[in-house]
């Protein structure tokens, strides 16, 4: 690979508001897997991520960094016949206490096997992570893709978490690079859309999102990465779990057919709730320097150690609206990927978690 290709793409990107140029696909492709590669001057990767982001990226620009992801990326099908991708921010929660660490085993519980993914801790947020949770509750968060695979052809198991580390080694040594650079990059939009572990027939993308202008990006690149669905949540922080009150916004296509958009509403299914989400328990601070000035300071581990407790009570049965969220979350996701009504996906997804069969997978995982 040429020496100069991230040095072309930077001399185009970064020449200010009014002279910065778009790239092709091609070209932010080489220049993502020259960074990928390690053939990239640190300094080079950063003004390039940064650029981009200023200028804001192209869907062109998109696309060609994710297929860099995806073809540095270790991605193996699962026997399953189907399954559903969690894909949740890597950089985590801070202001509300999510559930979506639970969700893998409740949708295993209701037929549908699940992975998740992500790690254990990376800015700009630097909150509260998928992988932290698990690893706090007693779940074995170090299985590779085979492994992880093998976890979701169970039938007793039916869903696995894969670290980044284990599917795309050369993004996840990008990690001190982007704690460096302090704000997110395109890193923080398209990883999180690899898809390590695939389905043989169908493969489904749940993600959330913020801002009104992701889901078309988040649509078109999920059929770039393979997803045969993909279900895009307005949800609380950005996860996948839209407010418990009022109408939840969500973008979805099916079978690769066209976008098409939605509204979900929890008093559909019985669920009322003065709260939009679970609320954050009482929680220690740190006393040592933040990572940065956005960083919180809120003891994490702490919070993972109460999230955890939450989530396995919420499992158990207990009311409340740890238990809502789960079965607000799964019963959106599978009346959309089964194309079922609301309620029908509702009352599987209620009779998963109060039959126990939903604590009984999560804890089959430990097992692995």
């Amino acid at each position: 690979m040429s020496e100069n290709i991230l040095r072309g793409a930077i001399q185009k990107v970064a020449t200010g508001p009014e002279f910065s140029k778009n790239i092709s696909e091609d070209d932010s492709y080489h220049s993502m897997l020259n960074i990928l590669d390690k053939d990239a001057d640190s300094v080079q990767a950063a003004i390039y991520l940064i650029a981009l982001r200023m200028k804001r990226e192209t869907m062109d620009e998109n696309i060609g960094s994710l297929k860099a992801l995806i073809d540095k990326s270790n991605i193996i099908t699962s026997s399953a016949e189907e399954i559903i991708d969690i894909a949740e921010p890597y950089n985590g929660f801070l202001r509300n206490t999510p559930m979506s660490a639970f969700l893998p085993a409740v949708f295993a519980a209701s037929g549908l096997p699940c992975i998740t993914h992500g790690v254990e801790n990376v800015g700009p947020k630097f909150g509260l992570t998928i992988k932290r949770i698990l690893k706090t509750a007693g779940v074995n968060v170090e299985q590779d893709v085979h492994q992880a695979a093998e976890s979701i052809s169970n039938h007793e198991i039916g869903w696995a978490y894969v670290d980044q580390q284990k599917f795309c080694e050369p993004l996840y040594k990008l990690i001190d690079l982007r704690t460096r650079m302090v704000k997110r990059t395109i890193l923080t939009t398209i990883e999180v859309l690899i898809g390590p572990i695939r389905g043989k027939n169908k493969t489904h993308l749940m993600t959330g999102y913020v801002h009104a202008a992701y889901p078309p990006v988040y649509s078109d690149l999920a059929k770039i990465s393979g997803f045969d669905s993909a279900i895009l949540v307005k949800g609380v922080e950005g996860g996948v779990s839209p407010s418990l009150r009022g109408d939840g916004k969500v973008f979805y296509y099916v079978d690769n057919s066209e976008m098409q958009d939605t509204k979900f509403n929890a008093k559909e299914i019985s669920i009322i709730q003065n709260m939009r989400a679970v609320p954050l328990p009482e929680l220690e601070k740190v006393e040592e320097i933040k990572l940065d000035e956005i960083s919180s300071d809120i003891n994490v581990q702490d919070f993972s150690e109460k999230a955890a407790d939450i989530g396995i009570k919420a499992l158990n049965g207990e009311d409340g609206p740890a238990k809502d969220t789960l079965i607000y979350t799964g019963s959106l996701a599978l009346s959309i990927v089964k194309q079922i009504s609301f309620t029908s996906a509702a009352e599987q997804v209620k009779k998963a978690i109060d039959s126990g069969k939903a604590k009984e997978f999560f804890y089959n995982a430990f097992k692995k």
